[in-house]
């Protein structure tokens, strides 16, 4: 898979916004380790994380950025402490009436991927209203992965394409990679050109693992509270300093209900990378919000 690493301590480069990836993916990992080592509860690293994804969003939208998916909840971040999932989700709270009370002004459409269901009925009924109102919006649209696992996607995909072939709906000798994509809770969506991970870790982590097929991979040490706009401008322009490779004579390589226009860039490591180890376990430590 090919990915490479940022350098550290490197001047912000220059970023030519009129080739930007058309959709950019964010693991917004390094939350928890960011508290740790200010000597603050892990909820406060939530917190700060929170903070800093409406940052980054907003910049997304500022300069013309067409798709932004982020990692909010995965499905196993359900194990950790009551009392963490619980700040989690006050803070998906707090995010949503205020991105609620302000979408006339931004007009950012909303959409989620995962299954809502286990979430707070306030919640759900947070994210349905917040999806409406946007629904009509042009401009960015932030994708917000919740109770999401790329596994969890894949399973209900096969499942649902199944009952409607057991009912008649769909021909198996006729499935399609374009077709299969819509039964994904990313249909309709085109797939990441740029998948970003901060925190030092390597590993997609169960995050877009159908719709990162072509994406390039971009990782870096710094936490993701302490991710700014210079280091989402490192991260663009390592994108756009790879030589193009078309998969494909038409180069439609995108299975996301949509072809990106997009070239599949080749990418190198750099010596010397290595995983960096942390205090929170093997699993996706985000748990953005």
């Amino acid at each position: 898979m090919p990915f490479f690493k940022a350098k550290e301590q490197a001047p912000a480069p220059a970023v030519d916004f009129d080739r930007l990836p058309r959709h950019i993916a964010i693991i917004m990992d390094g939350n928890g380790r960011w508290a740790q080592k200010r000597g603050l509860p892990r909820t406060a690293g939530h917190a700060a994380g929170a903070e800093n994804f409406r940052t980054i969003a907003t910049y997304c939208k500022d300069i013309g950025l067409e798709y932004l998916t982020v990692y909010a909840f995965s499905t196993e971040n359900w194990k950790r402490p009551a009392e963490e999932v619980g700040a989690i989700m006050g803070l998906l709270k707090k995010y949503l009436l205020e991105a609620i009370s302000r979408m006339e002004r931004d007009r950012v459409k909303m959409e989620f991927f995962g299954d809502l269901s286990p979430l707070p009925q306030e919640l759900q009924d947070l994210c349905r209203r917040t999806r409406e109102i946007s629904k009509g919006y042009d401009g960015c649209q932030v994708n917000v992965c919740l109770n999401y696992g790329g596994r969890d996607e894949l399973l209900r995909a096969a499942r649902a394409y199944a009952q409607d072939c057991v009912e008649g709906r769909a021909d198996p000798n006729h499935l399609t990679a374009e077709h299969f994509a819509g039964y994904l809770f990313s249909r309709g969506v085109p797939d990441p050109d740029l998948v970003i991970r901060p925190s030092g870790e390597l590993r997609l982590s169960n995050f877009l693992l159908w719709q990162s097929a072509y994406a390039e991979f971009y990782f870096t040490d710094v936490l993701w509270p302490d991710f700014t706009k210079e280091e989402l401008h490192r991260a663009i322009a390592a994108y756009q300093g790879r030589p193009p490779v078309w998969r494909g004579l038409s180069g439609k390589t995108n299975f996301g209900g949509g072809h990106s226009g997009s070239a599949v860039f080749r990418c190198t490591v750099f010596p010397g990378a290595g995983v960096a180890g942390g205090a929170d376990g093997g699993h996706l430590r985000p748990g953005l919000l």
